[in-house]
């Protein structure tokens, strides 16, 4: 599943190419992916056609377009806002230009400028969705976002009041680095490279650990998503891409996941695999040995 480097990839190449442009053409494709917009695609296309595209938005893995409409026949104002939600699931892709594999074109846009303007997936995990903007700590995002914590790259991330929360957490601190409502944004991947580089094993208790190490982790999680994001993201696949349907290639820096058996860069130990969450955990035995379990009682 894409993580906030690979979104934050997609956002700034929208941002690039689509901020100022108009939405002339809308065609759904596949129920699916408009099945989150509850008043469902007649509705979606409506409120898309003649919107203006003002700026873009994201938090955690959530991406956003945000849309100014002056259709008084629709009794809306010049100055009214939405967002146009997008969640990219588990193989989503928004594209500029052309699509070759149109069997998984599943929601089709063109704009004023004759640029298309494509969403597709394969699995049908992902969708669009409208909703209104609301305010939250001080900043603007969609509705469905406003419980989802700020993340790390977000210039407003409060890294100390995260720990705090951390602290009084007992539960694994793995879980909690993929709790979207305790920081946003770490998904599977870096949580396990943080891990690795602050050398804890993702199955200590939250509670257990100190605010220094607590910190460590949270500045490892955002060393490491801003070095994926210098180089385009993780590709393992084809799936994840650019809008220009470019892979990342941060796969080949991976110090942990994905690298079941092959030596620990750092100690030279065999990096194991385990399962978790219904996902699957790596850590290096040797810089992040398991917490001991209490001996059960006589």
């Amino acid at each position: 599943m894409p993580e906030l480097p690979e979104v934050e990839v997609v956002r700034r190449g929208l941002d690039a190419h689509v901020t100022g442009r108009s939405i002339a053409a809308v065609r759904v494709n596949h129920l699916r992916a408009v099945r989150r917009h509850e008043a469902g695609p007649a509705d979606l296309t409506a409120r898309l056609l003649g919107a203006e595209i003002v700026g873009t938005g994201r938090r955690g893995k959530f991406l956003w377009l945000v849309l100014n409409h002056g259709d008084e026949a629709l009794g809306r104002s010049a100055e009214e806002r939405e967002a146009l939600v997008v969640h990219l699931g588990m193989s989503g892709q928004m594209l500029l230009g052309p699509v070759t594999r149109t069997e998984h074109l599943r929601i089709a846009t063109l704009l004023d400028d004759g640029t298309a303007l494509s969403f597709v997936d394969q699995r049908t995990f992902g969708g669009w969705m409208l909703s209104d903007l609301v305010t939250v700590d001080g900043t603007e995002v969609p509705e469905p976002v406003a419980h989802i914590a700020r993340d790390p790259l977000d210039p407003r991330f409060d890294r100390d009041a995260v720990v705090k929360v951390l602290r009084r957490k007992h539960s694994e601190i793995k879980r909690q680095l993929l709790d979207q409502t305790v920081v946003s944004g770490i998904g599977n991947i870096y949580a396990d490279e943080a891990l690795w580089r602050a050398q804890v094993n993702g199955a200590r208790l939250a509670e257990t650990l100190t605010k220094p190490k607590l910190a460590a982790i949270l500045d490892h999680a955002t060393d490491v998503m801003r070095d994926a994001l210098d180089q385009g993201g993780t590709s393992f696949d084809s799936l994840y891409v650019n809008v220009n349907g470019e892979s990342g290639y941060f796969d080949r820096s991976l110090d942990a996941y994905g690298r079941e058996g092959e030596p620990c860069h750092r100690c030279g130990a065999a990096i194991r695999r385990e399962k978790f969450m219904n996902r699957s955990s790596y850590y290096c035995p040797q810089c992040q040995p398991k917490p001991r379990q209490p001996r059960p009682r006589r």
